[in-house]
């Protein structure tokens, strides 16, 4: 992919223009990562880690390194057993 463009790994260029808009801040960025990540099917890791290349300090930069971390898992969420008084 372009550093500066689209590309495969970022077809609307959502994540090129983030490192353009001067003054972003890392809420704005994680919007734009949020709909850059539901564009894509599968599986967003490889791609993350080739749209971190030769990136430096900017608030995307840290959104995407938090995107490469493993989703945090809260421990069951209901079901029957959860639903039925005892």
């Amino acid at each position: 992919m372009a550093k500066d463009g689209q590309g495969p790994d970022d077809p609307k260029g959502l994540i090129a223009d983030a490192y353009r808009i001067d003054g972003i801040d890392k809420a704005e960025c994680r919007s734009i990562f949020l709909d850059w990540a539901l564009s894509l099917s599968g599986d967003t890791g490889p791609a993350i880690e080739r749209l971190l290349v030769g990136r430096g300090d900017h608030p995307m930069t840290e959104v995407l390194r938090e995107g490469l971390g493993e989703p945090v898992r809260t421990g069951r969420r209901g079901g029957r057993a959860a639903r039925i008084e005892r």
